[in-house]
């Protein structure tokens, strides 16, 4: 064995010294010179402004309802939402036990339900967990269409969806806080559990009078009787909304210094039942879902907006539906060179990165009640908008999305080659061909095997803002991005 090993080992130094002859060509031999590459780098300046957004487009999986004031403007932010309920067909033949089974009957044999609930299911919150809040839920009329955009800016009250009082329309008030002061200790505790959601519990207990003009004893009981009496009605969402309830619409009437993110919505009805010869409690649940439709409106003060909109020191980043920073990209320069001279024109850009710091907060109140938004996203103004209607993720070539680094204060975006390729072919075409919009944004995953997907990508709704170095009137290091290029051998 020891000697096959050394007679392969002195084979081996033959070969190696038969090819180290001549390896100063090696790489000439492989490929012309004409496709060999040299990097070159440099860095331009870019221009940066605030734009002011009055609204923004009303799709998330979550919904707000408060009021709270903003530090930078001294003015308040109120928040309502609409919601419809989601009837699986799956379940549409059980939704409640069969007739004969019912226990609780009226003067005319039809079932009636012992009680029913609102409850608004709080995902989190800003403000004050003991403020005092108040809120009114209205009965639609009939159902806001869906396969609209709606934006942040649609109001189902004015345009006419909520249902007259007049005519028999619910109207529920409740008081409110974050810190329910009606649960007891052990219940807030346990709520507080990730497993729980705190939530605002409203009872939907007194007559209830129909469209047809019929009086019931409370909602759930329209809601039951009509199941009994109309089982296609409750075929599926959309047979359901049509015919039995449109949905609810939930507004801030008083208090101030909250705001909650709402996870859901649930319609609760409890009656009673037969079973195996006892009588016995049931619940329906029926469940807000991203499967049907909710709208949330906002109400900001746009002249103090504007003003900050109008700041040249620096920039904005406000939400909800406020400020956005527009940058311009220096995209001839790059291209072209800081002479324009075609310096750059045949080179290819492998790499392009900018960074946008956080200015300190205007005050220490600022400080406190607002936070940077989490990601920003960085899209082509042209498509500043459908990028949301359309549902788009970003795809890292025309849209990229950037963290905050609470370390350094900073969102960096690592390499936008791909989008500055794309305004270069672009070039000219529209007025606003070589800029982009930072956008703050909320971003939903799912878990794989391969790692975390991003599944949507939708306007941040919470109350945030931030100072971005950069505006005509900038006093610091001015905003620039970093290009390394691919340069060919014969230029």
């Amino acid at each position: 064995m020891k000697k096959l090993t050394m007679t392969g080992f002195a084979l081996l130094m033959l070969a190696i010294a038969s090819c180290s002859e001549d390896t100063g060509t090696l790489g000439n031999s492989l490929t012309q010179s004409i496709d060999r590459f040299v990097i070159d780098k440099d860095t331009f300046d870019v221009d940066t402004w605030s734009m002011h957004t009055d609204s923004v487009l009303s799709r998330s999986i979550y919904t707000y309802l408060g009021r709270i004031k903003d530090p930078e403007t001294s003015t308040y932010i109120t928040s309502d939402f609409m919601t419809q309920f989601n009837i699986l067909e799956s379940n549409a033949s059980g939704i409640f036990p069969t007739l004969s089974y019912m226990t609780d009957l009226d003067d005319m044999g039809k079932p009636v339900a012992d009680s029913c609930f609102i409850n608004v299911l709080i995902n989190a919150y800003q403000g004050d967990s003991l403020a005092s809040m108040k809120v009114q839920v209205a009965e639609l009329d009939r159902p806001v269409p869906d396969g609209v955009q709606y934006y942040t800016d649609f109001n189902p009250e004015e345009h006419g969806f909520l249902r007259d009082e007049d005519t028999g329309g619910l109207r529920q008030d409740k008081v409110y806080s974050v810190a329910d002061q009606e649960l007891s200790d052990s219940l807030r505790a346990e709520y507080r559990k990730s497993t729980f959601y705190e939530y605002i519990h409203i009872p939907l207990n007194h007559q209830y009078k129909a469209k047809s003009g019929r009086v019931y004893k409370n909602y759930g009981t329209y809601v039951m009787q009509m199941y009994y009496d109309h089982p296609e009605y409750f075929k599926n969402s959309l047979t359901f909304r049509k015919n039995v309830c449109p949905g609810f619409n939930f507004k801030t009437t008083d208090g101030a210094e909250l705001m909650i993110e709402v996870a859901y919505v649930q319609l609760v009805i409890h009656y009673h039942y037969s079973l195996n010869g006892n009588t016995v409690k049931g619940t329906r649940t029926l469940n807000s879902t991203e499967e049907v439709l909710s709208t949330t409106h906002i109400e900001n003060d746009k002249e103090s907006i504007q003003k900050l909109e109008k700041a040249d020191t620096c920039t904005y980043l406000k939400t909800p539906s406020g400020i956005f920073t527009v940058v311009r990209l220096p995209v001839d320069q790059i291209k072209l060179g800081k002479s324009l001279n075609s310096e750059h024109v045949n080179d290819s850009i492998t790499s392009a990165k900018i960074t946008f710091r956080r200015l300190n907060p205007i005050n220490e109140l600022s400080e406190v009640v607002l936070e940077e938004p989490t990601s920003l996203l960085l899209v082509e103004r042209d498509s500043l908008y459908t990028f949301f209607e359309n549902r788009n993720v970003a795809d890292n070539a025309s849209s990229f999305v950037a963290t905050f680094n609470s370390t350094h204060k900073t969102y960096t975006f690592n390499n936008i080659s791909a989008l500055l390729n794309k305004m270069w072919v672009k070039r000219n075409k529209s007025a606003h061909w070589n800029e982009a919009v930072l956008v703050p944004v909320n971003i939903e995953s799912s878990a794989g095997t391969s790692g975390s997907t991003t599944t949507s990508v939708s306007n941040e709704m919470n109350i945030n803002s931030v100072r971005l170095i950069g505006g005509s009137a900038n006093r610091h290091k001015p905003v620039r991005i970093s290009v390394i290029y691919n340069k060919t051998g014969n230029n």
